[in-house]
């Protein structure tokens, strides 16, 4: 996938993760972000495993944010600071990837406020665009495991798909996460230490490979 370069723009404000609290629903919490395939962050077998469904292809990324031009919700930049990793558990029954066919897709987030589980399906939308080969996809996914504080929630995507590696693309998506909050809010303490603990076991795990 090129990459999108923009200019001298206004762009969102960025924390560790877009996160945005509406104002009409007290625990309403919305993340945006992006993710790529990643030979540093390969994929959570463990995660696959527990999938409804018989996994046949498993992808690993990372997670990034992209910022966005206030004018018009452009992207202008990708975001190339990681700030988690993701897991994504496919099963694929016909690899001509026909228009219209709905995947089962079962997916993990380590995000930095915790680990969010979704589980759905991807429609095909096309193979062709821009050129044969390239795949792309819409999911919606509801969330089924959260973190703590949390209640439950969806998942939706723009994704792309490079399944016979197309010079020039990456296999990923665009995410938002829409979820809410239980009654307690975790304080930055709490949600800071179990990120501490997330980035300690994927380095254990990274070294023992």
């Amino acid at each position: 996938m090129s990459r999108m370069q923009g200019g001298a723009v206004v762009v969102l404000g960025m924390l560790a993760l877009v996160s945005v609290a509406s104002e009409a629903q007290a625990g309403e919490v919305v993340y945006q972000f992006r993710t790529e395939e990643d030979p540093a962050s390969p994929p959570d077998l463990a995660v696959c495993a527990a999938a409804p469904f018989a996994v046949n292809v498993r992808l690993g990324g990372s997670v990034y944010v992209p910022l966005h031009s206030i004018r018009d919700g452009q992207v202008v930049f990708e975001g190339r600071k990681r700030v988690g990793s993701a897991t994504a558990c496919v099963r694929l029954t016909d690899f001509t990837f026909p228009p219209g066919q709905q995947v089962p897709f079962y997916a993990r987030f380590n995000l930095p406020d915790g680990s969010f589980t979704a589980s759905g399906t991807c429609t095909l939308v096309s193979n062709n665009v821009p050129e044969a080969g390239l795949v792309l996809a819409g999911c919606a996914l509801k969330l089924v495991d959260v973190p703590r504080g949390f209640v439950g929630g969806t998942v939706s995507s723009t994704s792309v798909f490079n399944p016979f590696q197309l010079p020039g693309y990456a296999t990923g998506s665009y995410y938002t996460l829409y979820a809410f909050r239980d009654d307690r809010r975790r304080d930055a303490r709490e949600e800071r230490e179990e990120w501490d603990e997330r980035e300690a076991a994927e380095r254990t795990a990274a070294a023992e490979q």
